[in-house]
């Protein structure tokens, strides 16, 4: 049986026990079917008979809606629904980068982990920098970055955000879960 002061960051204080103020509580049992009204030295009678706590719902109704239940799971489920409740936020931008010179291995190992991104609903710009006079080969880099998408087309599926791009240091395309 805990105390009500361990679980700060929820929003509303729930009361459990001795802590509730109505004399009279709507009961609900732990398996979340009505009991009955009791007062409230039966209610926590009952709870403490099933080792369990006497956990105040809510106080927006007469008599007040109390529930049977272990109170760090209680917690544990208020938490939750709150987490579900937050919007989730579409994905960080990932930054990829390949070079003119990439061996075939290596740009396996990039798709797998721009797949692992696009998973995690995350966005994944790939970059090809061209240093030098590898600015010559600005056809040969664009091939290289097509292929690199051709294969992350066969392991995850996506969408262009961006399309690819020249830019004064090399090619750049942005790509999202589909």
């Amino acid at each position: 049986m805990s105390g009500a002061y361990k679980y700060k960051n929820l929003q509303k204080r729930i009361f459990i026990n001795n802590q509730i103020r109505a004399s009279k509580v709507r009961l609900i049992d732990s398996d979340g079917k009505q009991i009955g009204i009791f007062n409230l030295n039966e209610a926590i009678q009952k709870a403490k008979e099933k080792n369990l706590d006497l956990i105040q719902v809510t106080d927006k109704v007469e008599p007040v809606v109390c529930k049977i239940s272990d109170y760090g799971k209680y917690i544990y489920k208020e938490k939750k629904k709150e987490k579900d409740k937050k919007p989730k936020k579409s994905g960080e931008l990932k930054s990829l980068r390949l070079t003119l010179k990439i061996s075939e291995h290596d740009m396996l190992t990039r798709t797998k982990t721009a797949g692992k991104f696009l998973k995690k609903d995350h966005k994944v710009r790939i970059e090809m920098l061209l240093k030098g006079r590898e600015k010559k080969f600005f056809d040969f880099a664009k091939g290289k970055i097509e292929k690199f998408l051709e294969l992350l087309k066969g392991t995850s599926p996506f969408r262009i955000e961006k399309e690819l791009k020249k830019e004064a240091k090399g090619w750049t395309v942005i790509i999202a879960k589909l």
